[in-house]
């Protein structure tokens, strides 16, 4: 039985929109090690699974998908987002 993580899609860092804030994204757990190609060093392995992130519009619809295909889930909660409401005249106090 494959295992699989359930979880909000976490937003880029590097811009602030809020382009697929609401996605969950269902990505499986490794089931095999990884290891090293003798003639290029690189690491590989045989579970294709692991290259899989599936995304969907809601958290039920992750769970859903994951109960039909008989995985065993696991759902991650989104973090809680606090802002600090600052003042730029609060920098020079």
């Amino acid at each position: 039985m494959s295992k699989a993580r359930i979880f909000p899609r976490p937003l880029n860092a590097m811009q602030s929109g809020k382009a697929h804030a609401g996605e969950w994204m269902l990505q499986y757990q490794p089931s095999d090690r990884q290891t090293h190609d003798p003639m290029t060093g690189w690491p590989g392995s045989a579970d294709t699974n692991r290259q899989l992130r599936l995304s969907f519009e809601s958290r039920e619809a992750a769970i859903a998908f994951a109960e039909s295909k008989a995985l065993d889930f696991q759902v991650e909660d989104a973090p809680v987002h606090r802002l600090k409401i600052q003042a730029y005249s609060d920098n020079f106090r």
